[in-house]
């Protein structure tokens, strides 16, 4: 009886919407396209070859309905008109969990007030140029660190694992920028749980799309191939779980806290990090600042580890990879270095990054093929019209920013070659303006924090080309380099990069 239910309910369901949404490929009952979840392919090529037949495509995700946009023209006409009715993400479990109930920037609905006043603040107290300017003495000193490390390798000629190397850095410098000289970054206790959270909730919940299973608390991994060949299993106690990880990281982050409030003027002065300007503003009594509370403090701090350390890390190791692959374009950017910085291995400036024209056409290049965002997730707040399709209210909207670097009709020429000249006489902006290309997603809800990234990122990745020639291990063919990727919070490599150091200028 109750499977009869929920298939007459499905019936009636799908009839409702089927006169008024976009085509749509063979759904099952209940499950609906749930299936397409679990296709062994990575996701975004698995959405982009039915956008192929479909074009604009209805889903339906067991109880939750989908609109899948994989085209430039449709991302525009979606992001330029009708913005303000998409601009709201859509409530997930790790928001709730990890993000003290929405409590962030990412995390907030854009019309809320946390949202708001945390925009606010990251982009004038944190992430602006005249504060991110502060903390040059912190990146010089990091990058440095790791190229007198590589340095020691080409002796040996050991392989390096660049991904982890990359991280560690990353990880190094953020945490500095958040925490100051505090030893957060030796907590491999709060690395690992927030890692966790963060794994967890990229990773399908099956409750989230068939809410009335929901008290149930299970959890089904995206790949179940990958589960039966681990012998993991398959269900859990997710909800639970979460909550466990959120009370270690509200311990720890309330520790920092207070060790910051009993700190003296002059060890606040000497820090200058972000969480002293985020509690100042917390316990500022100016009616003209932004007011935040404890529970905002920690959200917006744990977002920006989030966000900031994953993202770049991706961005470089595809870099990386790419011109791993691409011998005639490595040899390029070296040249464009040695004419900008010198022969030398001398340490790249920040001032010099403007200079390097060519590195930021193929780091362009790079999040073409490989964006940031792979996916970008949108829930409209009213009904809108698009392409002659009526959308309800409530729908999710799922933007294939992987696609849009993908369409021939864009990008005619060497469409799925790494082809660094295609920008050298169009200019394409990849900060959200233009919707061509969307790696850090667009709108309301486009990352605040994109601009210090894609500068750490050229900094980094300047440094490890300008000193270093780099080789992969065993003799391997560029060709022959495994580019598989694994969607997650962000679409990263599924195996580490390793590769071999030779020291460039002696």
């Amino acid at each position: 009886m109750l499977l009869f239910f929920f298939l007459a309910l499905a019936w009636i369901w799908s009839k409702n919407y089927s006169k008024r949404l976009p085509p749509s490929p063979l759904a099952l009952p209940i499950l609906g396209h749930l299936y397409f979840w679990f296709w062994p392919d990575f996701l975004p090529r698995t959405l982009l070859k039915l956008s192929k037949k479909y074009g604009l495509m209805y889903l339906r995700i067991g109880a939750v309905p989908i609109i899948v946009v994989s085209s430039p023209d449709i991302t525009e006409l979606l992001m330029k008109t009708q913005d303000p009715a998409i601009a709201c993400k859509p409530t997930a479990q790790i928001s709730k969990y990890m993000f003290y109930g929405g409590k962030g920037i990412a995390s907030a609905k854009y019309y809320e007030p946390y949202w708001r006043v945390g925009r606010k603040v990251s982009i004038i107290h944190l992430l602006a140029n005249s504060k991110f300017d502060l903390f040059k003495p912190v990146r010089r000193y990091e990058v440095g660190h790791l190229i007198a490390f590589l340095k020691k390798e080409p002796e040996d000629r050991q392989v390096v694992d660049i991904s982890s190397k990359v991280t560690l850095l990353i990880e190094n410098i953020i945490y500095k920028m958040i925490f100051g000289g505090r030893n957060i970054s030796k907590s491999l206790k709060f690395k690992k749980t927030w890692r966790e959270g963060m794994r967890l909730g990229a990773a399908f919940n099956l409750a989230g799309y068939m809410p009335y299973i929901g008290a149930f608390d299970l959890q089904v991994q995206l790949h179940i191939c990958a589960i039966i060949c681990s012998n993991q299993p398959c269900f859990f106690r997710l909800t639970c779980r979460w909550k466990d990880l959120s009370t270690v990281i509200d311990e720890y982050l309330e520790k920092i806290i207070n060790e910051v409030e009993q700190e003296t003027t002059e060890t606040k002065e000497h820090f200058r990090s972000f969480i002293n300007v985020l509690i100042s503003l917390m316990k500022s009594d100016n009616t003209n600042e932004e007011k935040l509370d404890r529970d905002q403090v920690k959200a917006i701090i744990l977002e920006l580890i989030v966000a900031s350390i994953d993202t770049t890390v991706a961005t470089i190791e595809w870099t990386l990879s790419e011109l791993l692959r691409n011998p005639l374009v490595l040899k390029r950017v070296q040249e464009e270095l040695a004419n900008v910085i010198g022969l030398d291995c001398q340490q790249v400036e920040e001032i010099d990054l403007a200079k390097l024209d060519y590195l930021e056409k193929v780091m362009k290049e790079s999040l073409r093929l490989h964006p940031v965002a792979g996916i970008i997730l949108r829930k409209a707040t009213e009904d809108i019209s698009i392409k002659n399709f009526n959308i309800p209210k409530k729908m999710l909207f799922v933007v294939n920013s992987w696609a849009l670097g993908r369409d021939p009709a864009v990008w005619p020429e060497k469409t799925e070659e790494f082809y660094p000249e295609r920008f050298i006489n169009i200019d394409i902006d990849i900060r959200g303006r233009d919707k061509k290309l969307l790696p850090f997603g667009a709108g309301r809800k486009r990352c605040p924090g994109m601009e210090p990234g894609l500068r750490i990122t050229k900094l980094v990745l300047a440094q490890l080309v300008h000193c270093f020639d780099w080789e992969l291990p065993d003799g391997m063919s560029p060709r022959d380099l495994d580019m598989k990727e694994k969607l997650g919070i962000t679409v990263s490599r599924a195996n580490p990069l390793l590769a071999v150091p030779t020291f460039f200028f002696l």
